[in-house]
């Protein structure tokens, strides 16, 4: 048995896919046949080569024609005559094998694209080069690199950590759940996890060392445990858990359609986190009533260079389009800390989740932000759209950000572009210096949207990716409560609202002290409206600002609000 951080509900069983990095070192050899080295050269190579077509096939299929143009890049290196070329002839001549050779040419090849410094385009190249080495080098080895995109059964996949680049090949046909060794709930890959639909576990932190490749596992994301070759009589009862959780979750299918109301009659609106445009239709399959936050880095990040105006335009217009009226808050460009852009270098720093991002970036590199301000005002015109900026932390820099979005707008209109003339410009709620003076903010801001991942590892200085702090990651903390129930009531004091985009939006123990503290709009993982719909459902709000009361107020620990919470809500 295996324990870690449920990340994802669901239940599954299935064999282990290792998605570990395979030990690729060797030693310099001298060879006595420099043709028959060229020819495992080529026959290494070859396999690459048809490797990367079947690769280029499924990312096609299950990710578009544009996302499967790297493999293509990588087939065209492969075919270089002058790369391939270089390396037979140090075979020959230096009568070296055929690692080594194939080391050293690209290693020259690599240092010689990452010194363009002036040329983005061709610094992406070495990386490109770095991989096909790697591959290529696996079959000199006779070593298997794993690859998600290759997964053609049923399989949970082990891995020390996922990254954005990982989860998007994630086929959901095959991939029934992972389990990592590193992690919390708010990592990538957990919010990952929750966006496709699969039962995951994260911060196991052992999972890549215990398991072992085709191992059957059971992986339980509702209670985060992992069973390793488990009998028939525990397969027989984790199946008869996850027939129950489906029956749950046909349950809440029910309230797709209907409205967020308490039961003493208060209403909330449930909205979706999404990534990119796609995700409006699994918002709209989980009946969400808004999208409360819309991560546009993702459009940044899953290109190959800075995306253009109409890039942008076009995507923000399909996501208002497809909300046919309901309110879409896309936040501004949210790139540093741990999300970076290989055509976008950003200075090396002690704590980049402390230094130069989002909003920082957006102020200093106006030409980026003016861009995305523009595709979003004209997006505005097709639905409704709001805009928020996100790590504000004093006045001074919003002021300066909606200054930039009024310039723009003004731009705009005075060339007879149409722009909505109701675009709520917000920010989001997740340094504590701000928290603290949000009756300042309040009177410029027209809504706040508390981040709560970010603001509690600031406010509990612990990396919320760091498994040996994991325990500060405290969301019920009185001091974390306090915080939200100052941004709520000076909202509110001003006559504006406040949402929530944090990943505590939908969790099952936050939600009824978040609805006594007023919070207006809950904003989370599209898989977890309904049940959260379904709580609120069965909550009066007046017993729960008494909750909320006690909670900010008598309690001293975590724990003690957790008990709170369940003495409320039996």
């Amino acid at each position: 048995m295996l324990k870690g951080i449920a990340a994802s509900d669901g239940i599954a069983a299935a064999k282990a896919y290792m998605l570990v990095q395979p030990d690729l070192s060797f030693s310099e050899a001298s060879i006595d046949d420099p043709e028959a080295e060229i020819k495992r050269l080529e026959e290494a190579v070859n396999a690459a080569k048809d490797e990367l077509k079947i690769i280029k096939e499924k990312a096609a299929a299950n990710l578009g024609d544009e996302e499967a143009e790297v493999f293509e890049a990588h087939l065209t290196i492969l075919s270089d005559p002058e790369l391939m070329g270089n390396i037979k002839n140090k075979i020959k001549d230096e009568k070296v094998n055929a690692e080594q050779a194939l080391k050293e040419v690209t290693d020259t090849f690599i240092a010689l694209f990452e010194g363009m410094t002036d040329n983005a385009y061709m610094q992406e190249r070495a990386g490109d080069i770095r991989d096909v080495t790697k591959r290529v080098l696996s079959h000199l080895l006779g070593v298997t690199l794993p690859n998600p995109a290759l997964i053609d059964e049923e399989v949970v996949i082990i891995a020390h950590d996922l990254t954005p680049s990982d989860t998007a090949q994630l086929d959901r046909k095959y991939v029934k759940g992972f389990i990592t060794d590193i992690g919390g709930r708010t990592s990538h890959s957990a919010i990952m996890s929750r966006t496709l639909e699969i039962p995951a576990i994260v911060g196991s932190g052992s999972a890549t060392t215990t398991i072992s490749e085709g191992q059957m596992v059971i992986i339980d994301g509702i209670e985060g445990n992992a069973l390793v070759d488990p009998s028939k009589e525990e397969l027989t009862s984790y199946a008869d858990k996850a027939a129950a959780f489906a029956k749950q979750k046909a349950e809440w299918k029910e309230l797709k359609d209907a409205k967020t109301v308490t039961a003493d009659g208060k209403n909330f609106t449930l909205g979706a986190n999404i990534g990119t445009p796609k995700d409006v239709e699994g918002a709209n399959d989980n009946g969400a009533e808004a999208v409360g936050l819309f991560r546009s880095e993702f459009l940044y990040m899953d290109a190959s260079e800075l995306p253009s105006e109409d890039d942008q335009f076009e995507a923000y217009k399909q996501a208002v389009e497809g909300m046919e009226g309901r309110q879409v808050v896309v936040r501004t460009m949210d790139i540093g800390g741990d999300k970076e852009l290989p055509y976008l270098p950003l200075p090396k720093e002690m704590n980049p989740f402390l230094g130069y991002r989002a909003i920082r970036i957006s102020l200093d590199r106006q030409d980026i932000f003016r861009t995305q301000l523009r595709a979003l005002l004209r997006a505005s015109n097709y639905g409704q759209l709001a805009i928020m900026f996100p790590m504000i932390a004093t006045v001074k820099e919003f002021k300066e950000a909606k200054a930039i979005f009024e310039e723009e707008k003004e731009k705009l209109v005075k060339k007879g572009v149409p722009v909505s003339d109701n675009i709520e410009v917000g920010m989001m709620m997740e340094i504590p210096a701000a928290a603290m003076i949000a009756d300042k903010l309040a009177k410029y801001s027209d809504f706040f949207s508390i981040g709560t991942n970010d603001l509690i590892q600031y406010s509990m200085a612990a990396d919320r990716g760091n498994e040996r702090v994991a325990y500060l990651y405290q969301p019920y903390n009185p001091s974390i409560l306090r915080l939200i129930k100052n941004v709520i009531d000076s909202s509110h004091k001003e006559g504006k609202w406040t949402g929530m985009c944090g990943e505590m939006a939908g969790d099952q123990i936050a939600v009824p002290i978040l609805a006594g503290l007023g919070l207006d709009e809950f904003s989370m993982s599209a898989t977890s409206i309904l049940k959260t719909r379904s709580l609120l459902k069965k909550i009066d709000t007046t017993k729960m600002k008494e909750l909320a009361e006690k909670a900010t107020n008598d309690c001293e620990t975590t724990e003690e609000v957790i008990e709170l919470v369940k003495q409320y809500t039996k």
